[in-house]
This record gives C-alpha cells, structure tokens and sequence, in this order.
C-alpha cells in the first residue's frame, strides 16, 4: 500500500532533549490519523518534520513517497500546515486575508476568485469576512485559518492543535468542517491534539504519544476495547502506568 505518511525510526534531539525517540507510523490517504497525548509528548515536533520546517536528527518521513529531506520542494507543494499559534494579519478583513494567501497558489484572477470562495464557505463566518480580523474572537480566527490550510485542496494537510482553546460552538464547526472537507475532497489529515476525547470522534486512526514515542496506536473504539476502557483518556492512563 502506498502511504500518505510513512515515518519511519524518527528521532528529533535538541540538546539533551530527546523530542523524538523512534517514532513509526503511517498515515493511509483520505484518513484522519491523530497523534495525541501530553503537552510536551513530541506531537507538534512530529507535525513539523512532515511540513518540511525541522530536520530528523535520523529516520525518515516521506509524504505521498517524497522524502520530506531531499524532496522538501515537492512535498511543500501538496501540502498546508496550520501551527497552534498561527495568526492573520490583523488590519485585513477576513476577504482580504484568503485573497492575499490564495495569491500565493496561483496567479490567475479567477482562480484565486474560486479559491477564496471556496474558503469563505468553509469558514462558515458570512458576512463577518467583510471585516477587519482584529475584530474576530479567537474562534472565528481558527475558522478562517482552517479554511486557508483547506481552500487550495491539498493533499496533506497538518493541524497542530485545531481546536485549542475553543469554545464549544467554534470547536464543534471546526471538527465538523475538517470531516467534511475529507470526505468530499479527498484531503489526508494529519492532527495533534492534547484532547483525547475530543479526538475519538474526530479521528480514523490515532496514535498515543508519550515522550516522543508511540505507547499505542489504532483505532479509537479498537483501543478502548483492547484496554478494556471508557475513552482514551483512560488507554493512555493505563499503557503509560498511570491508572
């Protein structure tokens, strides 16, 4: 099988920090594979590497068969990446913000007209894209930033952390655009995220992650059933030794 992902014995060192420690997984295209667990786990180092924006320290990562390395050009092409922390320009309307990073994929007028469109239905926020997104709470900026790492349909996209610190509405129609968006596009996804409840109803596959290594991998209800437990919380509690 040809993968979306293949990571194969990646190690990530800083220092004397071992962030990764022999991380292996694969990603099948048109899934949504979650890499989950504690702050500090070595997801969002993990979600880099496959971006092409850090270095292995060894192993090696191939997205759609380019080495993230070698291939980095070609990978960053087919993919999108939405850091925690990202932000739009705050003096631009929501409008403004899609059309000037739509530009960045294509030159032609129309195009970006389709591209943009095509977010602003994402987003979800109608009229709200007419103003400045200085404006926005932080729900409606994580829409409209989902809605750019989405617009220009890549093949991959890498959401650090897509609902951080979202209320219940914004967090809701953020998952809920992701799952469509794969459904009637094709996207692979790839997810970090510290709330594992929150991600047994987003994700089809997931792997447990604990000081950059995988305790556990794969499907939600799987899991739950194999550690006889009532959500992920509790798998993870219990591989790690804590329950």
């Amino acid at each position: 099988m040809s993968f979306a992902v293949e990571a194969k014995e990646v190690v990530k060192v800083f220092g004397a920090i071992h962030a990764l420690d022999g991380l292996t997984f694969n990603v099948k295209r048109g899934e949504i594979f979650g890499l989950i667990g504690p702050n500090g786990a070595g997801k969002t180092t993990a979600l880099r590497i496959v971006s092409t924006l850090l270095l292995p320290t060894s192993g090696t990562v191939k997205v759609f068969n380019l080495d993230v390395v070698h291939d980095a050009d070609e990978v960053r092409k087919i993919i999108t990446y939405l850091p925690e922390e990202a932000g739009a320009y705050r003096n631009l309307s929501g409008w403004e913000y899609l059309q000037f990073m739509a530009n960045f994929n294509t030159k032609n007028k129309s195009e970006v007209q389709e591209i943009v469109r095509e977010a602003a239905e994402i987003t979800g926020l109608g009229e709200r894209l007419r103003d400045k997104t200085k404006t926005y709470s932080k729900g409606m900026k994580r829409r409209l930033l989902v809605a750019r790492a989405l617009m220009t349909k890549p093949k991959l996209t890498a959401l650090d952390e897509p609902t951080s610190g979202l209320d219940v509405l914004h967090a809701y129609h953020v998952r809920e655009i992701i799952k469509r968006y794969v459904k009637e596009h094709n996207v692979t996804v790839l997810l970090s995220s510290h709330n594992m409840l929150e991600v047994e109803h987003l994700c089809d596959r997931v792997a447990l992650l604990n000081k950059g290594k995988i305790v556990a991998e794969g499907k939600p209800k799987e899991l739950k059933e194999k550690y006889e437990s009532a959500n992920l919380e509790e798998v993870f509690a219990k591989v790690v030794g804590l329950a």
